[in-house]
């Protein structure tokens, strides 16, 4: 109902029936001018008795479709919050590594260093060419 296509097939409508009872002859019109289009006014109340009752109905749809996606929101932020907390416990349990093993204060320079280092060590093993003979074994050359 609440479609452009609706719309305008509704007033096509009605021009159509205004013109067809008071430019035609009196013998082929069947709603009175004269009366304010009796017919056009019951019929468009009949409609309109029948819209509210759905435009209501979508409301309350709308409502519960609202609902759901607060409440997948909602739960979509506790995810991120836990995520977020325990990267910040991995972090510090890391630093808390880092210091006792090098007995200093881990800062995020002293940080920065050791996971660069640790990446070099991973690229440089990914570097060394791998012994065919059996899979997930380096070659000792």
């Amino acid at each position: 109902m609440g479609t452009p296509a609706f719309l305008l097939i509704l007033t096509l409508f009605c021009v159509l029936w205004i013109c067809w009872n008071t430019l035609l002859p009196d013998h082929l019109r069947f709603d009175d001018a004269a009366l304010g289009f009796t017919a056009l006014t019951l019929m468009l109340s009949l409609q309109a008795s029948y819209a509210a009752p759905l435009i209501l109905l979508a409301q309350n749809r709308q409502d519960d479709r609202d609902r759901v996606q607060i409440e997948q929101d909602r739960q979509r932020a506790e995810r991120n919050l836990a995520d977020t907390e325990y990267l910040a416990r991995e972090i510090v349990a890391l630093r808390m590594s880092l210091e006792e093993r090098n007995n200093q204060v881990v800062t995020r320079d002293v940080l920065r260093q050791e996971l660069k280092a640790l990446l070099a060590e991973l690229g440089e093993n990914d570097d060394e060419p791998r012994d065919t003979s059996r899979p997930g074994t380096r070659s000792s050359s």
